[in-house]
């Protein structure tokens, strides 16, 4: 059973977009840009480990959700040469279910959220290269460009919801 805070449960979420391409910049300067492949927003929960971060690096890679020659999603990013974008997005754990303004305490503190989104990244480069693999800024006013493709937007999470 996966632990718990509070009532909710806790897991790392990866909201994976194909793209066709992907940038991210600070104070209007690019620091990350793919062609084909996927950006990830990253959220880390509290009471996320190394071993959510690494099985979520693993199931991202995996992941088919490229069209192969009947068009049906049946390809992975290794498959088709493609690469990574990550940005890290605590909002991800943004807690709705009273009032209209968000909160986000269940999501993992500064340094616990780095530490993990860096050893993601550093499993996707384990598995993909990392010449494969860009990052935002942890923590830094980012701009994100996307242009979807599809579009396809797909939630993965480190541990199943009960």
């Amino acid at each position: 059973m996966a632990p718990t805070t509070g009532s909710v449960n806790v897991f790392m979420k990866a909201l994976i977009q194909r793209v066709q391409r992907g940038s991210v910049s600070v104070e209007g300067r690019t620091i990350g840009a793919i062609g084909r492949g996927y950006v990830v927003f990253l959220g880390v929960k509290q009471g996320d480990s190394a071993a959510d971060a690494d099985y979520l690096a693993g199931k991202t890679a995996a992941l088919r959700i490229f069209p192969d020659d009947q068009l049906r999603m049946n390809l992975s990013i290794s498959d088709v040469g493609g690469s990574i974008l990550v940005i890290s997005q605590f909002t991800l754990h943004a807690d709705t279910r009273k009032g209209n303004r968000p909160s986000f305490i269940l999501a993992a503190p500064a340094e616990q959220a780095n530490a993990l989104y860096e050893a993601y990244v550093a499993g996707l480069r384990r598995i993909l290269g990392a010449e494969r693999v860009v990052t935002g800024r942890f923590q830094a006013m980012m701009a994100v460009e996307i242009m979807n493709d599809g579009p396809v937007t797909i939630e993965l999470k480190s541990r199943n919801e009960l």
